[in-house]
Order: structure tokens, then sequence, then C-alpha cells
């Protein structure tokens, strides 16, 4: 679980520090769907803030569809979309005998609500048609202004499911998705109250992918020497500004960071030749061994580089994977 750790000589503001590392323990999963966030008197004293100004980030939270408020309990952690721990397939009864009893014991409910055979076959019938029709079009989305984040949930979404995978600006969606009637919508959590609000009136269902809580990466940057020059290296602009709120609320001024896009050529170039070590998403890592190769005979030790996990869970995929009807057969 993340220590939140608030700089008070950052020039990012203590409630911009805060609303980042909450949103990104709920974006990892590290504070999951129905955890109770701190008490704000709990949070004042952790971080030194008034509690007022945590009041108005946990407000804040709430608006973003986040977290919701139970009175006279807390702030818990809000359930988005249709996840659930568990995910049922459709898989033989005789390979799975419990996926039997499984049917057999829905069966017998419905029925004992006074439907009849012929209403069960078509609810089922309708439902599996409707996972197939959104199993057709899979579309990723994040906003145009970090697109890179959606390029890298893209490249993890295809090569884990073997299926073609739409990228689509946010700003673009509602036109995209009033051009066809079926399709499931799958972003992070940090997009997907918005994503939200533009598929469910179209009927269309949207799945909230966990990202990687980089708890190997922070506890490597935790170690590094003071003074180390630390290149953080990623396609999506938004990972980095996050990364850069994270790593100065764990180390503040103790290390020299340096970021760049690895799209960028003059930024990765100089951050390679400055870095000591550098952390590169899997999608920038090729590039950022190539912009070392270049300049390796102008630098007397090459920077010590450590590419990441993919940035979307396992278990995300897992779950994907089994409302998508792709699981391993």
């Amino acid at each position: 679980m993340l220590q939140f750790q608030i700089q008070s000589d950052s020039d990012i503001p203590s409630s911009k520090q805060l609303f980042d590392q909450i949103r990104f323990s709920i974006a990892s999963r590290q504070y999951p769907p129905g955890h109770r966030l701190p008490s704000t008197r709990q949070l004042a004293t952790i971080t030194g803030l008034h509690r007022n100004t945590i009041s108005k980030v946990y407000q804040q939270l709430e608006e973003a569809g986040l977290v919701e408020s139970i009175a006279g309990s807390g702030i818990y952690v809000k359930t988005q979309g249709n996840e659930r721990e568990t995910l049922s397939g459709s898989p033989l009864f005789v390979q799975y005998p419990e996926a039997s009893q499984l049917v057999q014991k829905s069966l017998d409910e419905l029925l004992w609500q006074g439907l009849t055979i012929s209403q069960v076959k078509e609810l089922f019938l309708a439902a599996l048609d409707w996972r197939l029709l959104c199993s057709a079009q899979v579309l990723v989305t994040v906003p145009t202004k970090d697109l890179g984040a959606g390029e890298l949930i893209l490249q993890e979404l295809e090569k884990a499911l073997a299926i073609p995978v739409q990228l689509v600006p946010l700003e673009e969606l509602a036109k995209v998705l009033a051009k066809t009637k079926s399709g499931t919508v799958v972003t992070s959590r940090y997009f997907f109250t918005e994503a939200e609000s533009i598929a469910s009136p179209l009927s269309i269902r949207v799945i909230p992918l966990n990202i990687y809580d980089y708890s190997q990466e922070l506890a490597i940057i935790k170690d590094l020497p003071l003074d180390t020059c630390l290149g953080i290296v990623s396609i999506s602009s938004g990972i980095l500004t996050v990364a850069e709120i994270l790593i100065h609320s764990l180390r503040g001024d103790d290390l020299l960071l340096i970021s760049a896009q690895a799209s960028d050529n003059v930024k990765l170039r100089r951050l390679v030749r400055s870095a000591q070590t550098i952390i590169s998403d899997p999608a920038s890592y090729p590039l950022v061994k190539q912009a070392i190769r270049a300049i390796r005979d102008d630098i007397i030790r090459p920077p010590h580089v450590i590419c990441s996990e993919n940035y979307i869970g396992d278990k995300s995929i897992q779950l994907l994977k089994l409302e998508l009807g792709l699981g391993e057969e």
C-alpha cells in the first residue's frame, strides 16, 4: 500500500499530489472496489494537510466517479461497470462438472420463478448472442492528450487476446459508437467514468482495466543512492506525469529526475546521456536501447535500463478474456 507523502516545496499543489496518489491507488487496485479510504483525520495526520483540503480532494474523487460517500460510514472505492470477482464462461459439461452444476442450479431457480423452458432458452440465447456481439469489436479509448497510454493498452491487449483491437480517442467515441450496434469498450480506471457516460446510453458495455501497481519499480527507486540521475521513459505523457508525482512523493529532491516520451528523440538522447538508471515501459524499451547504442562511443558507462511490467495487470487481462468468451478451452 502506498504511503501518501506530500512535498510542500513542490510546484504541484498539495491537493493535486494527494488526488493523483489516491487515484493511482484506485486505478492500480491497491485500493480495490469497496475499500474504505482513510478518514480525513487519519490522512491529515499522515500527510500534514488540513482536513478541509482532504475533504475537497475526496469530493473531487467522488465527482470523478471513483469513490462514493456512505453517510455515517465513510468514503469507499466505487464498484465500476460490470466488474466482479469471478466470471462464468460456457465450458463443456464433461470437462467442467462444476459448471454443469451451476447451469442446472440457475435453470432450476429460473423455473421456480415461473418461466418456461422456452423462455429460459430464449434468455440464455439472448445473453450468449449479446456476448458474441460484444466480443466482435473491442475498442480501447483514452483522451486525445494521452493516446500513448491507449497505444500501450492496445499493444498489450492485441498480444494477450490475439484479436484485433481498435484505438479510439475519447472525444470521438460517441461518433464511432453511433455507427455500431455492438462491441466492448475498455479503458483504464482513470477514464472509466467518462467512457461509460458515452457508451451506456447506447447499451454498449465499458470494462475498466486495472493498471500495474509498479511496486517492484518503486522499491528499486526507494533504494537508489542519493543524487542518482533517474530517467523515466514512456510512450504516454500521462504515465510520465503520474510517475513524476509518485517518485517525487517518495524521494523528494533526493534524486535528479529526467523524463522523456519515447517519440521525442532529442529528449530521449539527452536522457540516456545523463541518467544512471532508466525505467522504461515495454513499448519504449527497444527505443531506449537503440538510443544508448547510438551514443555508446560518447559515454563512459551506459545506464542501467529496467523494463517495467505490462501496464495492464494480469488479473485484469484474464477477467477481460472471460468477459469476451476467450477463456482457455
